[in-house]
């Protein structure tokens, strides 16, 4: 299979990439820029031209491929305004693709984040939220799944995608530790986050694609769920600072998703897909981080 992938070239369409390459597909990758497509070259994936905006390029790399995984957003929470420009960005782009599979009976894998349900973890069954900060994402999302003619369906992403450390809100708690010397946690550090090494969720997006009926949504999950403060430990202990409780609004616009118990389970996505993580917890992972 033909395969176009946009995010080709970051964290998580990294692992897709050389998953996909792995077992036989080709690849079509979205590059915003000729370092891009020069490191897809490198990879053996044929680079299309074009960022998120670029929706003519977008629909005719679609047209040429069997397949698509969308994983590109422009991750810029600096602000709301920003945060909804990059929603905007990335609802038009998953409607090129989707207008120029209709019909077609195509796979075209989404990726959409776990949803969280209050007192347990959520499941594959669980509604998006379509109230919040990103709720713009998931009735894009929604949207596609509904669409007829078109084999759509969402890996949903944990908030930690990690690998070596990096990634994910993790990710940004580690930058976030580094920049201002304090390793800190919203609230009192309880609530939980579900994660997963970017191969492992990257097994899941070809699994997905090669598999999944029309409509229906798949949580890459491989730890249920860690406790804030104890990911802000690991973090403090590798960087040599200290830890400590900081205020949610500190955190600019995702506060509010930064201080949420966000517990979520894959065990449908384990026994229908055959799903079977096999590399390092985030805890795990964190321990790489280098001082």
């Amino acid at each position: 299979m033909q395969v176009f992938v946009t995010g080709a070239t970051g964290n998580i369409g990294s692992a897709v990439v050389a998953e996909l390459l792995a077992h036989d597909h080709t690849v079509l990758g979205l590059a915003r820029s000729e370092a891009s497509a020069a490191t897809l070259r490198g990879w053996g994936v044929e680079p299309v031209a074009g960022a998120l905006t670029d929706l003519d390029a977008i629909r005719a790399a679609a047209a040429r491929a069997d397949g698509a995984v969308h994983l590109a957003f422009s991750n810029d929470f600096s602000s709301p305004e920003a945060l909804a420009s990059g929603i905007e960005e990335e609802t038009a782009a998953i409607l090129a693709v989707a207008e120029a599979f209709g019909g077609t009976d195509k796979p075209f894998v989404v990726c959409s984040g776990t949803p969280w349900i209050p007192g347990r973890p959520s499941t594959e069954e669980d509604p998006l939220p379509t109230v919040g900060p990103v709720a713009g994402r998931a009735l894009t999302v929604e949207r596609v799944l509904a669409t007829d003619g078109l084999r759509a369906s969402a890996v949903r992403l944990p908030r930690t995608v990690h690998q070596g450390g990096q990634g994910g809100f993790a990710g940004l708690l580690t930058q976030i530790a580094r920049d201002t010397g304090v390793s800190g946690y919203p609230g009192d550090g309880t609530q939980r986050w579900p994660a997963v090494h970017s191969a492992d969720a990257a097994s899941l997006f070809r699994l997905a694609l090669e598999q999944a009926p029309a409509g229906t949504s798949w949580h890459a999950v491989q730890d249920e769920g860690d406790a804030v403060k104890d990911i802000a430990e690991v973090i403090g202990r590798r960087l040599g600072l200290p830890v400590r409780a900081v205020p949610v609004e500190e955190y600019g616009p995702i506060g509010e998703v930064f201080a949420m118990d966000q517990p979520a389970t894959a065990a449908h996505t384990r026994a229908a897909l055959g799903w079977a993580p096999t590399h390092p917890t985030l805890l795990e992972d964190l321990e790489l981080l280098q001082p």
